[in-house]
């Protein structure tokens, strides 16, 4: 099973919010993968407002609490992606694992319509990303079929 780490510096809104999309999407399509989030300085609560706007497309982030990025949650992982908040290599515990950064808006603070657009844009990365994971297993289906 492929492993996903989404990295913030707070863990509160989008890698959250990537988190859970990440793992009802994959379940949904049938992708063996699973994701987990972290934050290099995480708060102690999710974003209120980040939580609203999944709430309104039918997903929950109630019981989910920010925790800290560590060098175990790093190497668990196959791929690790930033969401564009300027994670820094000194401010992270594990070095420099990032495999990609999306650069997307931090909803902290914003409105509930701006974090509605985050919030699309990160279910839009996480689409691609699924797709693009699903081509590997696809073909090595058909090989093992043939």
């Amino acid at each position: 099973m492929k492993r996903v780490l989404f990295v913030c510096v707070h863990n509160a809104g989008r890698s959250q919010m990537a988190q859970a999309f990440f793992n009802h999407l994959a379940r949904e399509r049938g992708v063996a993968a699973v994701a987990n989030s972290a934050g290099t300085a995480p708060t102690e609560r999710v974003n209120p407002v980040a939580a609203q706007a999944m709430g309104e497309v039918g997903l929950s982030l109630e019981g989910q609490r920010p925790q800290q990025l560590t060098p175990d949650l790093a190497k668990a992982a196959d791929r690790i992606i930033t969401m564009g908040c300027g994670v820094e290599a000194d401010m992270c515990p594990v070095g420099t694992y990032i495999t990609e950064d999306w650069q997307l808006a931090d909803p902290y603070g914003q409105p509930i319509e701006v974090v509605r657009e985050v919030r699309n844009a990160v279910r839009s990365r996480v689409e691609a990303l699924l797709d693009e994971m699903r081509m590997p297993s696809t073909d090595s289906e058909r090989q093992n079929d043939e």
